[in-house]
């Protein structure tokens, strides 16, 4: 994967950022650091699947640090690498799941298992909860995806979410379904191969192609 900046200025960068806001001691940016070869791979695997243009550079996948989508997907998966193979305690990942915050404007937290593949476009606002995630889930600004009465979604492969939607509760979506702009979805099923849009308890379900 071809990366914007050198890897040790990228680590500098990460480390700074989350000193300046939260403090870091010795140990914890040594943390940082072994698990940084390991996030960029899963970048990288994610990444790979993109079809948006600044997700390539000439034809080889690409990580630049100063696009805010990018940078949100890979401090995801740098909380989420620390607090899987260091610290359930979760202090260190808290703070880099509280950077993604600060600066991305996603509430994405570090023990919410994503898929190994999702993307994101200008995901400002957006709220995904602890929800099952398919491969392939995308979304966009303030989605949200959370729980009613402490239970969450169950969400398919390949399922979209445009700007404004809403996942919560008793839902099983099923594979390639996309969720129309402004849709409110609560303790409803919805088949594969559909468009959904409208407001439970009164959604309107279209089938779309299965090219």
């Amino acid at each position: 994967m071809k990366l914007e900046i050198e890897q040790s200025d990228l680590l500098k960068i990460i480390i700074k950022q989350v000193d300046n806001l939260f403090c870091v001691d010795d140990e914890e940016k040594k943390t940082i650091s072994v698990v940084l070869n390991e996030v960029l791979k899963r970048c990288e695997y994610c990444f790979s699947f993109s079809v948006n243009k600044y997700y390539r550079k000439d034809g080889d996948v690409y990580f630049n640090p100063f696009h805010s989508g990018q940078y949100s997907i890979f401090l995801y998966f740098l909380s989420n690498s620390i607090y899987k193979r260091f610290e359930h305690s979760g202090t260190l990942s808290s703070r880099i799941y509280y950077l993604n915050k600060c600066l991305n404007g996603l509430d994405l937290f570090y023990e919410v298992d994503m898929p190994q593949v999702f993307m994101l476009d200008h995901p400002v606002g957006s709220v995904l909860g602890r929800a099952q995630y398919g491969e392939f889930f995308s979304f966009s600004q303030n989605c949200t995806v959370g729980n009613n009465k402490g239970i969450y979604p169950v969400i398919g492969k390949n399922v979209g979410m445009l700007s404004g939607s809403k996942i919560l509760g008793k839902c099983e979506i099923g594979d390639n379904v996309i969720v129309a702009a402004n849709t409110y979805i609560k303790d409803q099923s919805v088949p594969p191969y559909s468009l959904v849009f409208g407001s439970s308890p009164n959604l309107v379900i279209k089938e779309h192609s299965r090219k």
